[in-house]
This record gives C-alpha cells, structure tokens and sequence, in this order.
C-alpha cells in the first residue's frame, strides 16, 4: 500500500498520523543495509515474544531503535531548518491539515474507509 507523503517529504500518513520518512539525504546502500537490519530486528522481536523471553526482547527492541534512529525516522530530526518535529501527531493537529483536506478520502479514516464494525462501536458511544 501506498500512503500519503507530506508535500516537503518528511512524513507519511496512516489512519490520520504523522510518521516521520527515513531520511533522504542516506546513501542507497547504507539505508538498505540499515532497512535489513531493522527487519532483521523485528524478526528477532518476534522471536523473542514467541519464546517468551525478556531478555532477547529487550536487545531486540533495542536494535529496532538503534535501527530507526540511524535511519531518521526517530531520534532528532534530519531537517535543519528549525522547523518543529510532528512524528506521531494527528495530521489534523499539525500545519498539514489544509495539505490533508486535499487528499482523497480513501486517505482520510475520519471521511472513509473505516471498518463498520468501528463505526458502530464509535457510533454507539454516548456523547460527552
């Protein structure tokens, strides 16, 4: 699937959420190798809940991080404009949510594509 990238590149959006984009200023061989290494690190986190086992799961969800941070998407910011950082933010909170109104609705969970069981559940939700 295809997401929905930010006119300036630095984020991709999924059910409404700001996810911050690897940064593209990596080499193409150094951001695969860090790709396989963050794959091979949620592999290992896997493996690790399989076997119940705290200690692998911590080295793996380390390595995960370690894996995220070298490729931009956490840790601080690849931009040096001094413009803020809004990974994780709801799009509609952010300066992007004029870009957000402009996109299709397939894109957008609050106009489409939520399942109708969710629907019903939030439908059947008492106003507060």
């Amino acid at each position: 699937m295809q997401y929905p990238v930010t006119p300036d590149g630095r984020y991709f959006v999924v059910r409404g959420r700001l996810w911050r984009c690897s940064d593209p200023s990596l080499p193409p061989t150094e951001r695969e190798h860090l790709v396989k290494a963050l794959m091979r690190a949620r592999r290992a986190v896997r493996q690790a809940l399989a076997d119940d086992d705290a200690a692998a799961l911590r080295a793996a969800r380390a390595d995960v991080q370690a894996a995220k941070v070298a490729l931009g998407e956490r840790g601080p910011a690849w931009w040096n404009d001094g413009a803020p950082d809004y990974n994780r933010h709801l799009v509609h909170n952010t300066p992007y949510r004029e870009w957000w109104a402009t996109q299709p609705a397939s894109h957008r969970p609050e106009t489409a594509a939520q399942p109708a069981a969710r629907r019903r559940k939030h439908e059947a939700r008492p106003n507060r």
